[in-house]
């Protein structure tokens, strides 16, 4: 069995729960044009790409940081 790091847990579950907000929350908000809704989808999935980045270069350096200190 594989192991999920942590970094990648977190983003599926943003993922998952972004996800079912806007599918049921969009579609019943009246008062938005369908041009911000998707800029919001958009700017949501934009900043859960920037944080799994985030999140693996800090992985990343922690894992460098250990070898270093071997």
């Amino acid at each position: 069995m594989r192991f999920i790091r942590k970094p990648g847990l977190v983003i599926a579950l943003l993922f998952i729960y972004t996800t079912g907000m806007y599918l049921y929350f969009f579609p019943r908000n009246n008062e938005m044009s369908d041009t911000e809704k998707w800029t919001i989808v958009a700017v949501s999935y934009a900043l859960l790409l920037l944080l799994w980045y985030l999140l693996r270069r800090k992985e990343r350096l922690r894992r460098e940081r250990e070898e270093d200190m071997e």
